[in-house]
């Protein structure tokens, strides 16, 4: 067999397994076969690089970043559906129906919360995928759609045709990404069709393919060469040319139809995506045709919207839990009550604001729903039904868990403990330390935190630097080589400057700036921990809000004895690291636009390696402005306020004077 024979059927039978694995949910083989063929394919198509077709298993994620969407003008328009709140309203669309269509029958489906797709295929390979816009044109988002492994790259026959369906995150794929996020300290993702709009938006299709996404097609827009009769045939063919098509129920009553939309409503969990709805359409294609569109809506189809669930039950107390990021969220205890499709005995109160507002006490019977289907929330109180003795509840002055005092962000309703060892952070204070801005721990990932995390063989930071090879070995896939490089990179570490051991800590306020900043001030550790508020604040770029922070932090039990512990394991406590020959002291630089030869970290750091010091806006303390392409208002600002401008060229004159 030639290599190109070989390419050919590897492409087969990984696409095959594709199917099988992520629409059919059956897989027939493991993943390290699938692994290894995937593997086999990419050799080949490194050898034969003129072999590499789109349709290939290995261009899932084979696009590069994008700068900007490019608009794309939809062949046949992708229209929205007219909202129905009510069987009444419902039975009004029917009746319509029915004086125009003699025998209708209908087909009722779950109406995603997602984001509408049109995908084209040209001879059966799959070439362009496009967003709904404004229904009439909408923009490229194929790079992203290709990573999508339920999507079909290429068709069982070689077809042209436009299909439209709806992209969406599976529930359990959500829940694992804000959990990620919350360690890591990023803004938790509002509900899964959030998510999945931001995964779509992302410009580097490895950023998309990381988040899992899933599609369910509904809709066959254009198609060449075939012709159908009714709606379920379309579907069926669908699901012949290997996609995953929605679910659907066919009804010809008014009766059969709403006991089809009640039964979605009451099994709704029994789906992988969230739903907003069912979606009542006419079956018949020429009927769908004849009775054709409004300006806005299609006449043949309707979107039923379920209405919240509501009930009431007792909060019978507040528990609070606190987060990776060290974020306490009260907690409702609740009498179990049962609530779209599942049994309700919590609900989050999220912060003090939205207790206070809501006027909730421990005691009250309160009114639940769930926010988007998904999450319970307390709509409100049912103030008559509120006993005599309740009393405001006010959130705990010291963490639940490791009793260190906790703190109210400045610019928002967050509580936070401040605890250097607090248990709850463990997993992301210890990820943050190990990081490369940070410590610079190379191998010490997430993954390798929580493995040790979950042996027990650390609690804090400081305990780190008292691991041992064997020890780390008995990790999962871990063995002695990589245990012994894990231990030489901590020991390594030991050696860092102050700067990176103060970003390492994780005290708010205090970034990898401002760490630098007071490094090169102050020296030593312990000379930082003897400083005021006064005299922090005399430092260039360094506020008060940061100075309290950094006090109170260094001062707290938790953080003497982290610093006790590191002190004793031998870590460096000092900045060795000056200003080298000290020229641009004094002297404040601004970056704006793309350089040619340096990021602008690296910029920054060149700047700050002579002495000089880097500002994110330009004022007229502003020395020089650094301008590179596409630069924008701070250029305008320069040369409004006649601060001189240098370009690339004279930056690294000036670097290598």
């Amino acid at each position: 067999m030639d290599a190109q024979q070989e390419v050919e059927q590897l492409h087969r039978e990984l696409n095959e397994y594709n199917y099988q694995y992520y629409v059919l949910d059956a897989p027939t083989i493991s993943d390290y076969e699938y692994d290894h063929r995937l593997r086999r394919l990419e050799e080949l198509e490194a050898v034969h690089p003129e072999l590499i077709t789109p349709d290939s298993p290995t261009q899932r994620v084979g696009g590069e970043a994008v700068s900007a969407f490019q608009p794309v003008k939809h062949r046949v328009p992708l229209e929205s559906l007219q909202d129905v709140f009510s069987f009444d309203e419902l039975a009004e669309f029917i009746q319509r129906i029915q004086a125009s269509v003699r025998q209708a029958e209908y087909m009722v489906e779950p109406k995603v919360d997602g984001l509408s797709m049109a995908l084209e295929y040209r001879d059966g390979v799959f070439v362009r995928g496009a967003t709904r816009g404004d229904g009439r044109a909408g923009e490229d988002v194929t790079e992203n759609l290709r990573t999508i492994k339920s999507i079909p790259l290429k068709l069982p026959d070689p077809v042209s045709v436009i299909v439209r369906g709806e992209v969406f995150m599976p529930r359990t794929v959500f829940a694992a990404l804000n959990e990620e996020r919350e360690q890591n300290g990023k803004t938790l993702f509002a509900n899964p069709r959030n998510a999945a709009a931001g995964s779509m938006r992302q410009q580097d299709p490895k950023v998309a393919a990381a988040r899992k996404l899933d599609m369910v097609m509904f809709n066959i827009q254009w198609v060449e060469g075939h012709v159908f009769l009714t709606h379920m045939e379309t579907l069926e063919w669908l699901r012949r040319m290997h996609f995953r098509v929605i679910p659907h129920t066919p009804a010809k009553t008014v009766e059969d139809t709403v006991a089809a939309i009640m039964d979605i409503g009451e099994h709704r969990t029994r789906y992988a995506y969230d739903i907003d709805g069912a979606v009542v359409k006419l079956n018949s294609l020429a009927d769908r045709a004849r009775l054709g569109s409004t300006a806005k809506f299609p006449r043949w189809a309707v979107a039923y919207k379920y209405p919240p669930e509501q009930k009431q039950t007792l909060l019978t107390d507040i528990v609070v839990q606190v987060g990776r990021t060290g974020v306490l969220t009260p907690k409702a205890v609740l009498e179990p009550v049962h609530l779209a499709g599942t049994t309700v005995t919590s609900a989050s109160l999220h912060n003090q604001d939205y207790i206070t507002e809501k006027d909730i006490c421990v005691g009250d019977t309160v009114l639940v729903q769930k926010a988007g289907e998904i999450i319970p929330e307390v709509v409100s109180v049912v103030r008559e039904k509120r006993p005599a003795e309740v009393k405001p509840y006010h959130l705990p002055h010291v963490c639940p868990v490791c009793g260190a005092p906790v703190v109210r962000d400045e610019d928002g309703a967050a509580v936070r403990c401040t605890g250097a060892e607090c248990p709850a952070q463990l997993l992301r204070n210890l990820t943050h330390f190990a990081s490369r801005n940070a410590m610079d721990i190379d191998g010490l990932g997430p993954a390798v935190v929580e493995g040790l995390v979950d042996a027990e063989l650390i609690k804090t930071p400081g305990d780190l630097y008292h691991l041992d090879v064997q020890s780390v070995a008995q990790l999962d896939r871990m063995g002695q080589k990589s245990a012994k490089n894990l231990i030489d990179a901590i020991e390594r570490s030991k050696q860092n400057d102050l700067s990176r051991l103060l970003f390492a800590f994780g005290i708010r306020q205090v970034g990898q700036k401002a760490a630098k900043l007071l490094a090169g001030q102050f020296k030593t550790l312990d000379a930082l921990m003897d400083a005021t508020e006064e005299e922090l604040t005399a430092v260039p770029d360094i506020g008060a809000i940061t100075a309290k922070s950094l006090v109170s932090w260094l001062h707290s039990p938790q953080s003497v004895h982290l610093i006790s512990v590191l002190k004793d394991a031998g870590v460096n406590m000092r900045e060795e690291n000056g200003p080298v020959g000290g020229r641009l002291r004094g002297k404040t630089f601004v970056l704006t636009g793309t350089l040619s030869r340096f990021s602008r970290a690296e910029a920054g750091a060149r700047i700050e390696a002579l002495g000089g010091k880097v500002s994110g806006s330009v004022s007229k303390k502003t020395s020089y402005v650094v301008a590179g392409e596409e630069a924008g208002s701070k250029l305008d600002k320069a040369n409004a306020l006649g601060i001189p401008v240098l370009d690339e060229e004279k930056f690294i004159s000036m670097l290598s004077e």
